[in-house]
C-alpha cells in the first residue's frame, strides 16, 4: 500500500505530500487540475521513463519520494537480497531525482539502482491502469501472460521449472548449432594452439634461464680479456724476480718487529699482515679460474642459439619467460576445455535429444495446467462481467500450440461474444472501448484476490461509460480496494460516491504561476462536490438531494 506521496517541482506541483489509507480511494477535481499529474508522480516510483518535461519550469530538478507497506511476497524478499537492499517493517522509501541536465537518479531505502531494477521492484508496488493500458488486451500476445498471472504457487512453480529447463535447453541447441556452423575454424584454432603449446613446450623454458644465459654469453665472448686479466694478475704476484706478494710478506714481517712499541705501528702490522693472507687467498683463486677456463666455441654457439629461441618465443608470446609460460598455461587449459574429438557433436546431439524429451513432458504438464485454469478462468470473469451488465457476454480462453518458447508450447487468445445467438470472435475485433474497460476491470477484480497486489491505480478507466454500468464500475472497484489498496481518478459521480475516501485536486493562480492544491473532503464537502460532478456549473437543491442520496447508497 502507498502510504505517503511527496512531490516537489514536478509538472504544475510546486510541493505536495499526502497520506494515503487503504480502501478505495477517488481523486476528482476539474480536467487539467492535475489528476493525472499525481499519477504520473507515482508511476515514475515503480519504473516509468522520466522526461526533463516534468520539471517546474524555472526549476533545476524536481523530486517524487514514497511511502510503501513492505510486500510480503518471497520473490520481493529474494529480489531485496539479490539488490542487497536493506529493508524492515516500517516499509519501503522509493525516491526519484530528476535534473534539468536529464540526468535521473533512482534509490530505494536510500540505495541507488537502476531504471531496470526499479521496474522489478515497482511490480511489487504498484499497478497503474489507464485508458491506455486497456490496449494489453487489444494484443493477443499480452493475452497469455495475463492467464498465467491467474496460476496459483504451484503453477508458476511449474512455469519456473520450465523455463529453466528451457534456458539449458536453448543453450545446448545454440551450443550444437554454433559448432556445427564454426566447427572448421574451431579446427583452425585447435591446431594452431596445439601447434603453440608443441613449440613452447619442446623449448623446456625455466625461470631465470634467460639471465644466466646473458651471463654465460658474456663470459665466453670475453674468455681472451679474462685469460689475460688473470694470467697478469697472477704473474704479478707470483714471480719470482719480482712477486709482488713476497714483497708484501717481507713488509709484514718488518713491521712486526715494531708493532710493540706503539699501537698504531701494531694496527699498521695487522692489517697489512691481514691484506698479505688476502692476497695469498686472491692468488689460489685465481690459479683455479685459469686452471678452469677452456674456450668452448660450440658451447658459445648453443648459448646464442638458446637465447635466438627464447627471443622469438617472446616476440610470439610475451615480453618475458614468465608470460611464455602463463601463456602456454592459458591455451593447455583451453585444450584441455575444448573438446573437439570426433564424437563431440555427437554427444552434444545425443543430450540435446534427452533434454528436449524432458522439456516436452513440462511443457505438456504446464499445457494442461493453463487448459484448467483457462476454464477457471472463464467461469470467474463471466461472474464479474454479470455484475457489469454483460450478463449475455461468453468468454473463452482459446489455445494453440507452438514450438518450444520461453513461456511454453502454446499461444492464448481471449475470445467473447456479447449478444445471445452470435459466435466467439477474438476480442480485439468485437469488443467496444466500454467493452474492454469492463473485461479488464473482471479481471484486476480476480487478480486483486489472487496476486497479493499492493496498490492499485485506475486513471479514468470508467471514461465512456454512465447509468447502471457506471454504478457497476463503481461497485467492482470498491470490491478491489477490500483486498488491494485502490486509487481511482474519476469524473463520474457513481464512482467517487462510492469511495472510502475523496481527494479533491484543483488549480490556483499564485503570483502568476498555476499551482495544483490537493485536499481530503469532509462529509459535506464530498456532497457538494459529486453535486457539481452530477450537475456541471450550476448545482440546485435537487443535485445536492441526489449527492445526498448517491452517498447514503454507497454507504448502504
Amino acid at each position: 500500500m502507498l502510504q505517503e506521496l511527496t512531490i516537489k517541482n514536478f509538472a504544475i506541483i510546486s510541493s505536495l505530500h499526502l497520506g494515503f489509507t487503504d480502501g478505495m480511494t477517488a481523486l476528482t477535481g476539474e480536467t487539467g487540475a492535475g489528476k493525472s499529474i499525481i499519477i504520473d508522480a507515482v508511476s515514475l516510483l515503480a519504473g516509468a521513463r522520466s522526461s526533463m518535461e516534468y520539471i517546474r519550469q524555472g526549476s533545476d530538478k524536481c523530486l517524487v519520494e514514497g511511502l510503501f507497506d513492505l510486500p510480503k511476497q518471497q520473490e520481493f524478499q529474494l529480489l531485496m537480497e539479490e539488490l542487497g537492499i536493506e529493508v524492515d517493517e516500517a516499509g519501503l522509501i522509493v525516491q526519484r531525482d530528476l535534473n534539468i541536465s536529464g540526468k535521473s537518479v533512482s534509490r530505494v531505502n536510500g540505495r541507488i539502482v537502476t531504471l531496470a531494477n526499479l521496474r522489478r521492484i515497482g511490480q511489487f508496488l504498484v499497478d497503474i491502469q489507464g485508458q491506455n493500458d486497456h490496449q494489453e488486451l487489444m494484443h493477443p500476445e499480452s493475452h497469455l501472460r495475463l492467464l498465467d498471472s491467474f496460476g496459483d504457487a504451484d503453477f508458476q512453480e511449474l512455469k519456473t521449472v520450465y523455463q529453466a529447463a528451457y534456458r539449458s535447453y536453448n543453450n545446448l541447441v545454440n551450443q550444437v548449432r554454433k559448432f556445427k556452423q564454426n566447427e572448421q575454424s574451431f579446427v583452425q584454432r585447435i591446431d594452431m594452439l596445439t601447434f603453440q603449446q608443441e613449440e613452447i613446450g619442446n623449448a623446456e623454458l625455466s625461470l631465470g634461464e634467460e639471465e644466466r644465459l646473458v651471463e654465460e654469453r658474456e663470459k665466453l665472448t670475453n674468455y681472451q680479456k679474462i685469460v689475460d686479466s688473470l694470467s697478469y694478475s697472477y704473474q704479478a704476484m707470483t714471480n719470482e724476480e719480482s712477486s709482488s706478494l713476497d714483497v708484501i710478506g717481507s713488509a709484514s714481517q718488518e713491521l712486526q718487529t715494531i708493532a710493540s712499541l706503539d699501537k698504531d705501528y701494531e694496527n699498521i702490522s695487522d692489517n697489512v699482515h691481514s691484506a698479505y693472507y688476502l692476497l695469498q687467498d686472491a692468488v689460489t683463486e685465481i690459479g683455479r679460474q685459469l686452471d678452469l677456463l677452456e674456450l668452448d666455441e660450440e658451447r658459445l654457439d648453443l648459448v646464442n642459439e638458446r637465447l635466438e629461441l627464447i627471443h622469438q618465443l617472446k616476440r610470439k608470446y610475451g615480453d618475458s619467460i614468465e608470460a611464455i609460460l602463463n601463456y602456454y598455461d592459458k591455451i593447455s587449459q583451453e585444450l584441455l576445455d575444448s573438446d573437439f574429438s570426433g564424437d563431440k557433436l555427437e554427444k552434444l546431439e545425443k543430450e540435446l535429444i534427452l533434454k528436449e524429451e524432458k522439456l516436452h513432458k513440462l511443457a505438456v504438464k504446464l499445457q494442461v495446467s493453463r487448459k484448467k485454469m483457462g476454464k477457471k478462468l472463464e467461469a470467474a470473469i463471466q461472474n464479474e462481467l454479470k455484475d457489469l451488465y454483460m450478463e449475455n457476454a461468453r468468454f473463452e480462453v482459446k489455445f494453440k500450440e507452438i514450438n518450444f518458447a520461453s513461456e511454453g508450447i502454446d499461444e492464448a487468445e481471449f475470445y467473447i461474444t456479447t449478444n445471445p445467438g452470435e459466435p466467439l470472435k477474438p476480442l480485439v475485433k468485437v469488443a467496444s472501448g466500454g467493452e474492454i474497460s469492463r473485461v479488464m476491470l473482471a479481471l484486476k477484480t480476480i487478480f486483486s484476490t489472487t496476486q497479493g497486489l499492493t496498490s492499485i491505480v485506475f486513471d479514468e478507466v470508467d471514461t465512456g461509460v454512465s447509468g447502471r454500468v457506471a454504478q457497476a464500475i463503481a461497485d467492482k472497484i470498491y470490491q478491489i480496494g477490500k483486498n488491494s489498496q485502490a486509487l481511482c481518478i474519476t469524473h463520474l459521480p457513481q464512482v467517487a460516491a462510492k469511495a472510502d475516501h475523496q481527494l479533491f485536486i484543483r488549480k490556483e493562480i499564485v503570483d502568476g504561476r498555476t499551482l495544483t492544491k490537493v485536499e481530503e473532503l469532509t462529509e459535506k464537502e464530498r456532497t457538494e462536490e459529486i453535486a457539481r460532478m452530477l450537475a456541471g456549473t450550476e448545482i440546485t437543491d435537487l443535485t445536492v438531494r441526489h449527492a445526498k442520496e448517491l452517498l447514503q447508497l454507497a454507504k448502504k
